[in-house]
């Protein structure tokens, strides 16, 4: 089945006259040796080039990132950031050699540039359509709500779909559990998410380092609204007004890393997961793919620096405590198959098609080592007709909507999409595994408020441990065409579909 819009969150577009929604050992080998750069009286370089933005790895801490900045300067280089901790430094350079250059310099584990187009303001693309919420739709869902729900929760079938309905009758989660949304943005003025929202936790990483002025972390007007309805999923508050969260007693923190244009680079996306790690988050969400490679072959320079700098990024914020929750994408690919077509990289640029093998280039952060990655299930409960999949791959499952032509809900539902908040106090609905994801990183707030001492490893092993497992099933054949559509391997606790299972809230209460 074609699909429409971006592919760089993990939102969906389906097709028209179904629905519309907004479209939204990871190591490099080379080894580093010493050139003239390292000391010494400074070259001529040029300076000529675009600006472009790059991340340098070093082989060190502290002091072999110090030993690295003087010889980034004497490359042509100026250092935006450098993140110690994990010895990466983000750089911006017009040396049109700058990369070639520091990757000789002694210190210096791979470097590479984030981006195929130089650092210049463009124009915002269109990234498709949300269904907003009808005014008829509203009043007949608060005619259906009961005592105990949200006037609108009638319609969020995704809620009993995950046990989160019954789970609310235990608990709505601890306020001292923060989920960050590293996304477009996130609206700390809607009524839903006001009062859960952590402005502390929250920031804007856009350039590569965390920028804190008050109200940077929104989405600016024009831009997609796609972090305010992750929010909503997660932590929508349980107050009397429009939609419930997964964990509406949890606190969320909006991180925006995304740019005008809708870009996730690699520096924004290093910066998201370091101000998480180091401001006491929880939990993040991760419902896109790191711009502009769609994979990151580890055997070319410069995306296996960017494969690295992530890693080490959410590998420093697991050791912080913080659980990494991934969206595995909306292209219906097996992710665990032997070759992948990708002819969308790099997205900033003038695309190449190639074949890539998914075992040395990765969607990231989806594909890294302790990162949960989460398939999506319709209202019908099966894959979503657009989720990635993977046997070995795919962590858990949750709702992320699919066409009612596919998968309808039962009443008083009415859409197959997952319904949330957006920018302005308004609610509308989306599809995606990007809808998927935040359903996760919602039971793993529960989990942790429920078990606050765990470590993330343990709460990664409740998380499949009390997930209710799911089955293959019938050969896939969503369309109904009778033809199959995708095969699922593995058995009922593991498989590629469904992984350990979709996830279960009211044992993560409960347990």
């Amino acid at each position: 089945m074609a699909h429409l819009g971006s592919r760089r969150t993990r939102a969906l577009a389906l097709p028209v006259g179904l629905a519309l929604t907004v479209s939204l050992g990871f190591l490099p080998t080379g080894a580093a040796t010493a050139s003239p750069v390292d000391g010494g009286p400074a070259a001529a370089v040029s300076a000529d080039g675009p600006k472009l933005s790059y991340v340098v790895n070093t082989q060190g801490g502290p002091g072999t990132v110090k030993q690295v900045r003087k010889a980034v300067e004497r490359a042509g280089g100026t250092v935006v950031i450098a993140y110690d901790r994990i010895g990466v430094l983000v750089v911006h350079s017009q040396n049109p050699d700058f990369a070639q250059s520091i990757r000789g310099v002694r210190g210096v584990d791979s470097a590479g540039a984030t981006r195929t187009n130089p650092i210049v303001p463009q124009a915002t693309k269109d990234i498709g359509v949300e269904q907003p919420l009808t005014a008829q739709e509203e009043r007949g869902a608060a005619a259906r709500a009961t005592a105990d729900q949200d006037p609108m929760e009638p319609l969020q079938w995704d809620l009993p779909a995950i046990k989160a309905d019954k789970a609310h009758q235990k608990s709505l989660g601890s306020r001292k559990v923060t989920v960050a949304v590293i996304d477009t943005g996130v609206d700390d003025t809607h009524p839903d998410l006001a009062p859960n929202f952590d402005r502390n936790a929250s920031a804007n990483c856009v350039t590569g380092a965390p920028d804190t002025t008050a109200g940077s972390w929104r989405p600016n007007a024009g831009e997609s609204p796609h972090g305010t309805h992750v929010a909503g999923t997660i932590a929508a508050a349980k107050n009397g007004v429009g939609v419930t969260g997964v964990a509406p007693g949890v606190k969320v923190a909006g991180i925006k890393v995304a740019n005008p244009d809708g870009y996730f680079y690699t520096e924004s996306v290093v910066c998201g997961f370091m101000w998480a790690a180091d401001h006491g988050v929880d939990v993040t969400n991760n419902s896109y793919y790191t711009d502009p490679w769609l994979f990151n072959c580890k055997d070319d320079p410069d995306q296996g620096a960017l494969v690295e700098s992530v890693a080490r990024a959410t590998r420093y914020a697991e050791r912080k405590g913080t659980v990494n929750v991934a969206a595995s994408g909306n292209s219906a690919e097996d992710l665990a198959a032997d070759t992948i077509e990708d002819s969308t990289s790099p997205n900033d640029g003038d695309t190449v098609t190639r074949t890539i093998d998914p075992k040395k280039c990765f969607d990231i952060p989806t594909m890294l080592p302790g990162v949960v990655t989460v398939s999506a299930t319709g209202a019908k409960g099966l894959k979503a007709s657009y989720s990635n999949y993977g046997n070995g791959v795919i962590d858990v499952a949750a709702p992320g909507g699919d066409s009612t032509s596919y998968q309808s809900p039962e009443p008083p539902a009415t859409s197959g999409l997952i319904l949330s908040t957006l920018p302005g106090g308004a609610y509308g609905y989306m599809a995606g595994t990007s809808m998927a994801s935040p359903h996760v990183a919602g039971v793993v707030a529960l989990i942790k408020s429920t078990h606050p001492h765990a470590s993330a490893l343990a709460v990664k092993a409740l998380l499949l441990a009390e997930a209710d497992a799911t089955a293959c099933g019938a050969p896939y054949d969503i369309d109904g065409d009778g033809t199959v559509d995708a095969v699922c391997e593995g058995g009922k606790h593991r498989n590629g579909f469904y992984g350990a299972g979709v996830v279960n809230a009211l044992n993560a209460v409960r347990w």
